[in-house]
């Protein structure tokens, strides 16, 4: 007689509601790559409870993709329950930058995107432990999200210590290029603010060139900004500071009107 197989684990069970849909053949690149990971009991705990209240899936309808207005676009007013300026920020990672910058600045709303579900069920836990209400999450690619947001309707996009994917061959994964900055500040309201950091060399000034040719973006540092005392120190970060790494910001602003 053969046994029944074994029940899959609440982690498991987790990963199978948050599959990213396959590559599509000539599709857009990602600028992630989709991978599993355990999540243990709290995160798993965590999942289940929080994310219908502060999460939505980029790409699942089944999952629920956030609220919409009549245009399809995201309807921020109604994600967050008010009207206020809103912070895109693209690759959350484990949460902690977002959460403090989120705690420090009540009056904006926070918008976390992340591909990673460990890196989304931690924030869900800092989420409740601050009891933080101006923070939201979504799950898959941020590009996706990005061109489901208005035109002209973020007060900030943070990109903190993306993927540099530095082989040659991965180059064109990499979230800072010409037609993603273009897209990234379209989103932006005149005077909004694109803020890069990158703890990897040569990405950090590939970085500061392709935000140059924006025509319609401002570097106010005419160069790599001091570091602005908002943006927190993660553990990530601390990791690098520690192998000798630099820390590379790149703050850039949306003017009104292209550069002649």
């Amino acid at each position: 007689m053969t046994s029944a197989a074994p029940e899959p684990s609440a982690s498991a069970r987790a990963n199978a509601r948050f599959e990213h849909p396959r590559d599509v053949a000539h599709g857009p690149v990602r600028t992630f790559h989709p991978r599993r990971s355990a999540l243990g009991p709290a995160r798993t705990d965590a999942l289940e409870r929080l994310w219908p209240v502060y999460g939505f899936s980029v790409h699942d309808d089944a999952s629920g993709t956030g609220p919409a207005r009549a245009d399809g676009t995201l309807d921020t007013v109604a994600l967050f329950g008010r009207a206020a300026p809103v912070v895109l920020e693209i690759g959350s990672g484990m949460g902690e930058a977002v959460a403090a910058m989120a705690a420090a600045d009540p009056d904006r709303d926070y918008l976390a995107v992340e591909a990673h579900l460990p890196g989304l069920a931690h924030l869900l836990t800092l989420v409740e432990r601050r009891g933080l209400t101006t923070v939201r999450l979504a799950h898959g690619d941020a590009l996706d999200l990005v061109r489901r947001i208005a035109p002209s309707s973020l007060d900030a996009v943070h990109v903190f210590f993306p993927d540099p994917w530095p082989k040659p061959k991965h180059h064109k994964r990499r979230i800072i290029a010409p037609a993603h900055v273009a897209l990234l500040r379209s989103r932006l309201v005149p005077g909004g603010t694109l803020h890069c950091a990158t703890d990897w060399a040569p990405y950090a000034h590939e970085m500061l060139a392709v935000l140059a040719t924006d025509p319609e973006l401002d570097n106010p540092h005419a160069g790599f900004a001091p570091r602005p005392a908002h943006r927190p120190v993660t553990k990530f970060e601390r990791r690098g500071l520690a192998l000798g790494h630099q820390v590379y910001d790149v703050v850039t602003q949306r003017v009104s009107a292209p550069h002649p």
